[in-house]
């Protein structure tokens, strides 16, 4: 399942988003809600974690505009006020539910379940190309229906390419999303390609035409089996 968290405090922001990876989520972040709608303009998501308070655009003003905009991803509004008007704004507004800072993270961990299962068939659990296939919602994947083990870091890896299918995925945005702000470039040059040859071992991908491909000098990409 892939989140969108929208907060401009960097170290909640990725205090959260290592928690959600570390539940294989695949999370993209946002410090701002102009920030957030580009984001949703360009890529669909599961679920939208969406801090009040913010510069450039707060988040009542972003939810407004996403609901005007017909993009019904459901959305779990967080705020450090927990007075009741704040909390029906939010939800006359188009919230599906209301968190109050602060929280714990199992708590928030329980309404991400809840809300995406609520959301039931909004959106694809089964991401495949040819016999290999990853589900989102149980959060495994199968190679000819024979599971396949992978780590955390490899199913994001995967679960990424497969969610842009087609298109190409530079190393760095990839490594952005795996690793969020731990991404060194510098020190870290050769994480990407050490768990992509990882990752590759284990779905039994191999040769020139394999399943995820390799776009020298720019990135990977995995293509319908269609796809020449």
């Amino acid at each position: 399942m892939k989140i969108l968290l929208v907060d401009d405090n960097n170290a909640l922001r990725e205090q959260i988003r290592q928690i959600l990876t570390s539940r294989r989520y695949l999370v993209e972040t946002a410090a701002n809600g102009e920030e957030a709608l580009d984001k949703l303009c360009e890529n669909p998501f599961d679920l939208i974690i969406l801090d009040i308070m913010m510069p450039k655009m707060d988040g009542f003003t972003a939810l407004a505009q996403l609901r005007q905009l017909k993009i019904d991803t459901p959305v779990l509004v967080l705020t450090a006020k927990g007075d009741a008007a704040d909390k029906v704004k939010g939800l006359d507004l188009g919230a599906d539910d209301y968190l109050s800072k602060p929280f714990s993270m199992d708590e928030l961990l329980a309404r991400v379940r809840a809300l995406l299962r609520r959301a039931g068939g909004q959106s694809e659990s089964i991401l495949q190309v040819g016999d290999l296939a990853l589900n989102t919602a149980s959060r495994s994947v199968t190679r000819g229906g024979v599971p396949v083990e992978l780590t955390p870091r490899e199913f994001s890896i995967l679960e990424f390419l497969l969610h842009n299918k087609n298109r190409v995925v530079s190393r760095f945005s990839l490594a952005e999303h795996v690793w969020g702000d731990d991404f060194d470039p510098f020190s870290m040059s050769n994480f990407m390609d050490v768990h992509v040859k990882n990752l590759r071992h284990k779905i039994g991908d191999t040769g020139n035409a394999g399943i995820i491909r390799t776009v020298r000098g720019v990135g990977y990409i995995i293509k319908d089996t269609n796809e020449k």
